[in-house]
């Protein structure tokens, strides 16, 4: 077996998502990518992602891992050899041989998802794909407050989506940030994993608190009650980003 190691940046406007959904009609990552392998292997080749992005949401560190054998190019020449093949909105940006075990998902170590909001009266035609547009002033030291409560391990129940039916909901946040670049604020969230939509909620909890609608300390609340009732909305996903995953 040749394990190869792709990072992967896309767009994720016209993707239902990352994680395939065969015989749906649904244009998934996942399946463009295997597709492409497919054109150059002449067999199906399966990848494995190290995280299911949702439809909308972007990435720019997405890793994935499929068997190579017999592939006769070498690792460094592969993005060039499937860009030319993929999608404009789908880009390979390193490849690498991986020891045989290398599992994207199974060895990842850590995951930073970035949530951005432009924060202004004026929507930016030039952000509307890559963030959510909010006109309310947001106060950037009280969501930083709010943030800083995340950081730990916890129960993250009340930040994962109803109906999810994951048993185990603790995880690690290990960085848990506010960053602004003039109207842009930037939610930043460094992990040892992540529920269905809870960076979505997470930062829809930080909005409320920003605008003043809610003390930063809701997030402790939150979490204590286990009750997604408890935390703020859920923000669309085209603000969210696969930053990177670390291993």
């Amino acid at each position: 077996m040749r394990n190869i190691k792709l990072t992967v940046a896309y767009d994720g406007t016209n993707y239902h998502g990352f994680q395939e959904q065969r015989g749906s009609g649904l244009a998934t990552v996942q399946e463009v990518l295997e597709a492409c392998l497919e054109r150059f292997t002449g067999r199906r080749t399966q990848i494995v992602g190290a995280g299911r992005t949702d439809s909308g949401v972007h990435a720019k560190g997405q890793v994935v891992n499929f068997d190579a054998a017999g592939w006769p190019i070498p690792a460094g020449r592969i993005p060039l050899a499937l860009n030319g093949s993929l999608p404009d909105d789908i880009k390979i940006i390193d490849a690498v041989e991986a020891p045989r075990d290398f599992h994207a998902r199974f060895d990842a170590r850590a995951k930073i998802y970035r949530y951005s909001i432009w924060n202004a009266r004026i929507p930016s035609p030039f952000h509307r794909l890559y963030s959510t547009f909010w006109p309310v002033p947001l106060d950037d030291e009280a969501m930083a407050a709010a943030a800083g409560l995340l950081v730990g391990r916890h129960d993250f129940k009340c930040f994962q989506a109803a109906g999810s039916t994951v048993r185990d909901t603790v995880r690690e946040i290990y960085q848990a940030e506010v960053e602004r670049e003039g109207a842009m604020l930037h939610f930043v969230f460094r992990g040892s994993g992540f529920l269905y939509n809870m960076v979505r909620i997470i930062s829809g909890t930080l909005v409320r608190v920003g605008m003043g609608k809610a003390e930063p300390d809701m997030v402790s609340r939150a979490l204590a009650s286990r009750l997604r009732i408890a935390a703020g909305p859920t923000l669309p996903p085209h603000g969210l980003c696969l930053e990177a995953v670390e291993y």
